[in-house]
C-alpha cells in the first residue's frame, strides 16, 4: 500500500497523464457533441467554520474551516492556497448554482496544475510565482485564430494575437462578464486564484445551468472548453479529488 506524500507524487503523476493533452489544447474548439456524464459524485462539501478562531484561521475573508483545508489539501495534494480559492467560491455561492470545489478544482489542475504548472509556486494569496500565459490563438493547429484587441493586450502583450492568462486560463472577453473578487480584497485579477476560481464558479453557472445533473454539468464544463476529452478529463480529476478527500483510493 503507497501512503503519505509518495502516493500524492503518483496521484498527480496519473492526473497529469489523464489530463495533459487537454491541457495543450485550445479553449476555443468547434462546440463538439455533450457528453452526458454523471457529476463528480458527493463532491464532499467544504464546511464553514463552527466558530471565528483568529488562532486558527489564516485568512479573514476565509470562508473554508482551516482543518478541513490542511486535512484535505494533504489528501489530494492540492496546494492549500488553491484548495482554499476552490472550497470558498464554492461556499460564498458567488456561482449562483450548485457548482462543487472538486469541479473547480478538477478545471485548475488541466489549466494549469493549480498555478504550478512548469515549476511555479503558488504563494498564500493564490498568485503563481510567475504569470501564467497560454499559447497564441493564431489559428495554427488546433488553435482558433482570434485577433487581440487593446483591452486584451494590457493583459498579455500581444499585439496580434489574443491569448488566455492566469491559473484558469480567461481570455479577456470571457472574464469581463463574470468576473468576481473571490477574496472580497477590493481588487479582481485573473492572475489571483481566489478571484479567478470565483469566477470560472460564475462563468459554469451562467444561463441556470444545474450543475447537480449530468447533462447540465458537462454543458457547463463544455462551455469552458468545447471539447469531449476535455470535459472527460475534467470529470476524472474531480472525480478523483472527491475520492481522496473522502479517503477512498482513485481507480
Amino acid at each position: 500500500m503507497i501512503s503519505g506524500p509518495r502516493s500524492i507524487v503518483l496521484f498527480s503523476c496519473l492526473l497529469l497523464a489523464l489530463s495533459g493533452a487537454a491541457f495543450a489544447v485550445s479553449r476555443l474548439y468547434t462546440p463538439e457533441r455533450t457528453v452526458d456524464l454523471t457529476p463528480p459524485a458527493a463532491y464532499v462539501g467544504a464546511p464553514v467554520p463552527a466558530q471565528a478562531d483568529p488562532g486558527t484561521q489564516a485568512r479573514r475573508t476565509q470562508l473554508v474551516d482551516e482543518g478541513w483545508l490542511r486535512r484535505t489539501s494533504r489528501a489530494t495534494g492540492i496546494p492549500s492556497p488553491a484548495l482554499r480559492a476552490y472550497a470558498d467560491a464554492q461556499l460564498s455561492g458567488v456561482g449562483g448554482c450548485d457548482v462543487g470545489w472538486t469541479t473547480l478544482a478538477g478545471i485548475g489542475w488541466i489549466e494549469s496544475q493549480h498555478g504550478t504548472l512548469g515549476g511555479r509556486t503558488l504563494d498564500a494569496e493564490g498568485r503563481s510565482s510567475s504569470a501564467i500565459l497560454g499559447p497564441a490563438l493564431d489559428g495554427s493547429g488546433d488553435f482558433a485564430a482570434i485577433r487581440s484587441t487593446a483591452a486584451s493586450r494590457a493583459w498579455h502583450g500581444d499585439a496580434t494575437w489574443e491569448h488566455a492568462v492566469g491559473p484558469m486560463q480567461f481570455l479577456r472577453s470571457s472574464w469581463e462578464p463574470w468576473a468576481a473578487d473571490g477574496d472580497r480584497d477590493g481588487s479582481i485579477d485573473p492572475h489571483d486564484l481566489d478571484d479567478a476560481a470565483a469566477t470560472a464558479a460564475r462563468y459554469l453557472c451562467a444561463g441556470g445551468r444545474d450543475l447537480a445533473r449530468g447533462d447540465g454539468w458537462a454543458s457547463a464544463v463544455l462551455s469552458y472548453n468545447h471539447s469531449d476529452e476535455y470535459v472527460a478529463a475534467v470529470h476524472a480529476a474531480a472525480s478523483a479529488y472527491a475520492e481522496r478527500a473522502a479517503g477512498r483510493r482513485a481507480g
